[in-house]
């Protein structure tokens, strides 16, 4: 059985005549005949009752006649949606951790782009999530950072889902502040003037979240500290509490408002200093042209 004997039998039934049938499907009658008798003989059934007066459905062809309308619907469905005239959107996707430049880059990429021919999407979450995301193909390309104090462990998640990680930068840390809190002002900020303000953490889940945090220097003892779960909210509590984050001091001023300052962090000699952020993608998988160009924005801007 084919989809065109099912097209045969559907215009027939819809027809009444042999000989309309083969004029709208542009063949000869004797071959649509051929063709039906086929398909009739391979069913074991008569679809339909010949007569002078033209073509019925017998009892098993109209039961076979609306199983063939439905499989042929879903089947002009498909060719309508992914043909060579289809209007299937081609889709790009991003998980990042919570990165102003991420969100800027993918900005500038769909700048350029019919959004109505497109399926976009960015997705600001936990680093289990930039990874699992990744994994599963829901996203063609996450964003995340390595340090000497995570690596181990992220890099062994990687490698266990067949990730891999391509660097992009590496920086030293920063202070993230309110331009209103009272280190604003100052040059480079020390841990211990640090310690009488709330540090604002990204929540993460699972086993492993004390590896999954996005800040440096997550080994440290901090007397206060409240966990978030979006960008919004950590830069309400700068203002509202004096709180600060840990950051790479990659800013982007135009998402996140001038109203904050990035403020080096004084090196205390040790390696955790320096942040590796970089973009993920799965193993041996060709990447598509809107990933690609991703990463060149990504290049781009932080060049800038």
């Amino acid at each position: 059985m084919t989809l065109q004997q099912l097209h045969y039998a559907i215009v027939i039934s819809e027809t009444g005549s042999m000989n309309k049938a083969a004029e709208r499907l542009y063949i000869s009658q004797p071959s649509l005949t051929g063709a039906v008798q086929e398909l009739e003989k391979e069913l074991g059934i008569t679809v339909f009752h010949r007569s002078a007066r033209g073509v019925t459905l017998t009892n098993d062809g109209q039961e076979f006649i609306a199983y063939a309308k439905q499989v042929y619907d879903q089947y002009e469905q498909l060719t309508e949606k992914y043909g060579p005239e289809g209007n299937i959107k081609k889709k790009f996707g991003v998980t990042t951790q919570h990165y102003s430049f991420a969100v800027k880059a993918f900005v500038e990429m769909v700048k350029g782009f019919d959004t109505s021919k497109y399926e976009f999407a960015i997705r600001e979450a936990r680093t289990r999530e930039v990874i699992d995301d990744v994994a599963s193909l829901r996203s063609e390309i996450g964003i995340l950072y390595l340090s000497d104090f995570n690596r181990k462990v992220i890099t062994k998640i990687l490698n266990a889902n067949e990730i891999a990680f391509h660097e992009l930068i590496d920086c030293k840390a920063y202070v993230y502040l309110w331009k209103g809190h009272p280190l604003a002002d100052k040059k480079s900020i020390c841990m211990e003037e640090l310690g009488g303000y709330p540090f604002l953490s990204f929540e993460q889940n699972g086993n492993e979240s004390f590896y999954f945090l996005e800040e440096i220097f997550t080994m440290n003892e901090y007397s206060q500290m409240i966990k978030v779960n979006d960008r919004a909210t950590v830069l309400n509590l700068m203002v509202g509490l004096n709180g600060y984050t840990l950051c790479s001091g990659i800013i982007c001023g135009e998402l996140n408002g001038e109203d904050y300052r990035a403020i080096p962090l004084k090196d205390d000699g040790s390696d955790n200093m320096t942040m590796k952020i970089g973009y993920i993608v799965k193993k041996n998988r060709i990447l598509s042209g809107l990933a690609k160009l991703y990463i060149e924005k990504l290049q781009e801007y932080l060049r800038g």
